[in-house]
């Protein structure tokens, strides 16, 4: 475990701007890290330059679904299931008002499907793995999901409760608010958190230890520009890993 500040989600917005004015690509970044991390937890691909993640997995991962939000979130996710979608069966969700078209039109070009909430509650065969990627930093004061949102985590929720479902949360677990912690009563459960840039407080706050998982920190270079921010809280972390360049 690593001892790491968590900040809060404006604090993390205010640091991000001026990269994102200078044109730093953090979204890329931020997705290539997810994928290489997701190979790893879903044992799909070897990674020898990595130890395994806990919980270590006992088969491959053959099938995944990526939820996908309306914000940047959901093109962290979709990103990043273009990066897979050659090395494994890629179904995309989405459950937004919108979608990020770069991101999945990417994905879908890397050979991901689209698919609706009918077919993932109906499907015969569980998903091994699910990248949560609903909801991030945009949360509002009211976490809670709502519409496609909650229906397509209602729909998952047993197989992942029944531990036949893994989820990887993207940046945090949707429906978890990143300052305070405080959830809605319809979350998925994660087994491992890839959060992006500095910890979200509401991570290890509240209901954050019982849904977040392990917690792993993507360095995307805006560490640096929180040095002039106080922590809003601590966190122990089981990696810190820099994204691909």
């Amino acid at each position: 475990m690593t001892h790491t500040p968590a900040y809060t989600s404006e604090q993390i917005r205010i640091a991000e701007a001026p990269l994102l004015a200078n044109g730093e690509p953090l979204m890329a970044r931020a997705a290539a890290a997810l994928a290489k991390l997701t190979r790893q937890i879903g044992g799909f691909a070897d990674d020898p330059d990595a130890a395994p993640l806990h919980p270590h997995p006992t088969t491959h991962a053959r099938h995944l679904l990526v939820l996908a939000g309306s914000g940047n979130n959901g093109g962290d996710a979709l990103y990043a299931a273009a990066h897979l979608a050659e090395e494994v069966d890629v179904d995309i969700l989405v459950v937004g008002a919108r979608v990020h078209e770069r991101g999945l039109a990417a994905a879908m070009a890397a050979g991901a499907r689209r698919v609706e909430i009918p077919a993932v509650r109906d499907a015969v065969e569980p998903y091994d793995l699910v990248l949560d990627g609903i909801l991030g930093i945009g949360t509002g004061a009211d976490p809670a999901l709502h519409g496609n949102a909650r229906e397509a985590v209602e729909a998952l929720l047993p197989a992942v409760r029944e531990g036949k479902t893994r989820v990887i949360a993207v940046d945090l677990p949707s429906g978890l608010h990143p300052d305070t912690g405080e959830a809605g009563d319809s979350v998925l459960p994660a087994s491992v958190t890839v959060t992006f840039g500095a910890v979200k407080p509401g991570l290890v706050r509240g209901r954050g230890p019982e849904l977040a998982g392990d917690i792993v920190l993507v360095d995307i270079d805006v560490l640096d520009e929180l040095d002039g921010f106080e922590p809003s809280e601590w966190a122990d972390v089981s990696r810190i890993v820099r994204a691909p360049r």
